[in-house]
């Protein structure tokens, strides 16, 4: 069984909380702040919710990266290796100046042997947190990772979860839609677009 962490529990990381409760699916919580000032929010989204402390979230095989993304290299840092980790960034780094890299190869590298995967930052929290099936069809979520291997499971994960995944290949190529580049926002970000699964 594959285990799951969201670090941070702002908007966005309490909307995906909500898409794992929803699911009865466990997943564990941290931020900055002490798992006591969490768990009254976590235990109020569902039982399968639970707050922690950063250390222990990290035992997860698979990290959901949730920070505001100048956040990433401090919980980089809370482990010496990212080896047999997996990373999903659903950070956005609108306004940062990346020197042309988008930013979760950024991130990438904070994170070292970690396999990385960008995925679920191109929705606003609100519409993470809604139920994904709308009319018979799955909101979709745009997954892209330089590592074709990273990609598989996370786009099953999206699946448990109610989501169509959709793999745009590599960050730098299919993936710079779902990238902001300075001031400008990718194509796809923000596009709330629904897919009947086969």
């Amino acid at each position: 069984m594959m285990s799951y962490a969201i670090v941070g529990f702002g908007k966005v990381g309490q909307a995906l909380a909500k898409a794992f409760a929803r699911k009865n699916i466990d997943v564990t919580v941290a931020s900055r702040q002490p798992p006591e000032a969490l768990a009254p929010q976590a235990r109020a989204i569902g039982p399968t919710v639970v707050a922690k402390s950063l250390r222990n979230a990290l035992e997860a095989d698979t990290i959901i990266l949730a920070v505001p993304f100048g956040e990433h290299r401090e919980v980089a840092k809370a482990l010496p290796s990212w080896k047999d980790k997996t990373v999903i960034d659903a950070t956005n780094a609108f306004g940062e100046e990346l020197d042309g890299f988008p930013s979760s190869a950024v991130v990438a590298k904070a994170f070292t042997g970690a396999k990385l995967v960008k995925g679920f930052n191109h929705l606003a929290a609100a519409k993470l947190a809604a139920d994904p099936l709308v009319d018979g069809g799955h909101r979709v979520v745009f997954l892209s990772s330089d590592d074709e291997d990273a990609a598989a499971p996370v786009a099953a994960l999206a699946r448990q979860l109610g989501f169509a995944p959709v793999n745009l290949g590599k960050l730098n190529e299919g993936g710079a839609l779902v990238h902001a580049r300075g001031r400008t926002w990718g194509q796809l970000i923000f596009q709330d677009v629904f897919r009947k699964e086969q």
